[in-house]
Parts: structure tokens; sequence; C-alpha cells
């Protein structure tokens, strides 16, 4: 199968690519606020790879119930390892180590630069030519996250430095996982290959965190035990199989570039359940960065 044939069938954008797409943004975002819950109860990495095995298996249970095939064909094997340790491995693993030197905030906004590497990646691998559009929606979804995150300023020390060559670590390789898969996608139903994809990320991390950190879910509250529910039925199961069908749909870099609403989900979520303040600089954000979605769907 040539490149020019595999990108084909997501050369254009399809109202399904960006109903996915919005369930992913929206799954993703109201996490944000479960995340910042958790982190006060449990250990970053544990909390991240338990809760995705966790997801994994749920997604295998409910693949087996409508009966789904789990098999995975041998020649897969290594693209599959490939995009998990990409998706989901750097991205889980890199941003909880990231977190412990820097800000969420800060830490957030250099993240979800992926969008701009995914579409200059996806140039020399896809062919993907950005088009003035596409490049203006990577600016103006860019500066509503810059105005949203960095309000305070983005103050760069040198005990910050490797927080944030964790997270621009994490950023390039989901990036590139993103645009890779569209190159050599596999040839794995999206519910399929979201169990696998997590199910091998998420091990590695789980099983660090329980050998170096030390966790106690028994101190876990009732609403901690609702939160780690969402985080691993909806974060891990329902918007990351919207994830990969989105991606089936949709252009590498407009499928990026619409996770740019994330944080904007994730900021209002906060504002409601956490009471976080938010104002005129959030409003700014929240329309340019929506600004910015609209300007790279209809590119």
């Amino acid at each position: 199968m040539t490149a020019s044939s595999t990108a084909s069938p997501a050369s254009r954008i399809t109202p399904a690519g960006l109903f996915f797409l919005a369930t992913t943004s929206i799954g993703w975002g109201l996490n944000w606020p479960v995340t910042k819950y958790l982190l006060s109860e449990l250990p970053p990495l544990t909390l991240r790879g338990v809760t995705g095995i966790a997801g994994a298996l749920f997604l295998a249970v409910v693949v087996l119930a409508r009966r789904q095939s789990l098999r995975v064909p041998v020649e897969m094997w290594p693209r599959l390892c490939l995009y998990a340790f990409l998706n989901v491995t750097c991205w889980m693993a890199l941003m909880g180590i990231a977190l412990l030197w820097l800000p969420a905030g800060e830490a957030s906004m250099v993240a979800y630069m992926m969008p701009v590497w995914a579409s200059l990646l996806a140039w020399p691998i896809l062919g993907e030519r950005p088009t003035v559009r596409r490049v203006m929606a990577i600016v103006v979804a860019f500066g509503g996250l810059t105005i949203l995150l960095g309000g305070d300023g983005l103050h760069v020390t040198p005990a910050k430095l490797g927080g944030f060559a964790m997270v621009l670590g994490g950023s390039i390789a989901f990036a590139l996982g993103a645009v890779l898969s569209k190159k050599w996608p596999l040839t794995l139903p999206p519910m399929a290959s979201a169990t696998w994809q997590i199910g091998v990320g998420c091990l590695p991390v789980g099983l660090v965190g329980l050998a170096i950190e030390t966790a106690d879910f028994g101190a876990v509250t009732t609403v901690g035990w609702w939160a780690l529910a969402y985080s691993t039925i909806i974060q891990f199961c329902v918007a990351y199989v919207a994830w990969f069908a989105a991606l089936e749909r949709l252009p590498a870099s407009v499928a990026a570039i619409g996770t740019m609403a994330v944080p904007v989900f994730g900021v209002v979520a906060s504002a409601i359940a956490l009471h976080e303040p938010i104002g005129p600089v959030q409003i700014a954000a929240l329309v340019l960065t929506l600004s910015g979605v609209v300007l790279a769907t209809r590119s």
C-alpha cells in the first residue's frame, strides 16, 4: 500500500470525524479537573498506569461482548507497539513526571503545542502541505492557549528545564504517533486498536509507578473513586476510541489542531467543579482557541 493510497480515505473532513474529534476533546478536557483532584490522593505514574490498564481491560470486555475480535495480525505487532509507546507510554509517563517540576498550567501550554508538531510532521511524512488557513488556525488557536495558560508569564528556570524537556518530548511523541498512524495505519477496528494501545502503553507506566511510588488506594475518598471511574472509562475508553476513529476520518493536522479545544473544556469544567476563577482572560482564550479549531475544520 502506497503512502498516497493510505492517506486518501481521510483526505476530506467528514461529519463523523468531527463528531469523534469533539467527543475526544470533551472527554479529555473534563478529565483535567478530575486528574487535578486525583493527584491529591494518588501519585502520578500509578494513577496514569493503573487507570489505563483498568480501562484497557474494560474495553476488552466490551469488544468481546460485541463478538468482535481482539486478534492482532503478527505483522501488525511492531507497528502497534510503536504507536502504543508514542501515543500512550510517552504521553502518560513524561507528562506525569514533568508535573513534579512544573505547574499544571505551564506544562499544559507546552503539551498542547502538539498540533504544531503534527502539522509540521504531516508535511514530510504524509505530504499534507500546510495551507494558509491551516497555518492561521495554528497561530490563532495557539494564541488562545498562550493567553489561557500563560497569562501570568512563562518563567523558565534551570530547575524547570528537565520538566519542559519531558513535556516537549511527550508532545512530539504524541504528534509523531498520530502522523505515522496515518501513513501506516493499523488494520484493526478502533475499539480493538484502542484496547491494545492503551493496555500495552500503560502497562510499563503502571508497573514502574507501583515499584517506585507509594500509593494508598485504601485512603482514596468516595469522590476519588468516582473520579477514578471517570478517568478509566471516559478518558481511556470513550475518548481514546473516539481519537483513533477521528484519525481514520480526518487529516492528521486537522485532528491534532482540534485537540487544542481540550484545555478550553478543562478550564470551564474546572471553574464549575473546582470553583477556579474564569474571567476576561479565560473568555478571550476560549474565543481564540475555538476560532482556531473552526478555521482548521473549514480549511
